[in-house]
């Protein structure tokens, strides 16, 4: 059998995954400096931000890049 991988690498990432690590990494202060979006600033909790992330696609996108800029970086 061949397997299929996707080129993506966000492939089998999920959103709050992505937000623990960020917040692991950075912490909830610095996170909410680099990127800026209020559910990172006012009052953040993971559950909030899933909330408000997925119903805004720019402000999602903005996180996943973000967050493959640090993956890259912490290579």
């Amino acid at each position: 059998m061949t397997e299929n991988k996707s080129n993506d690498p966000l492939h089998g990432v999920t959103l709050e995954k992505i937000i623990h690590k960020l917040v692991e990494y950075y912490g909830w202060k610095e996170l909410g400096r680099e990127i800026n979006i209020r559910c990172f600033q006012s009052d953040p909790s993971v559950q909030s931000s899933l909330k408000f992330l997925r119903k805004t696609p720019w402000a999602r996108k903005k996180v996943e890049d973000f967050y493959l800029y640090t993956i890259s970086e912490m290579e």
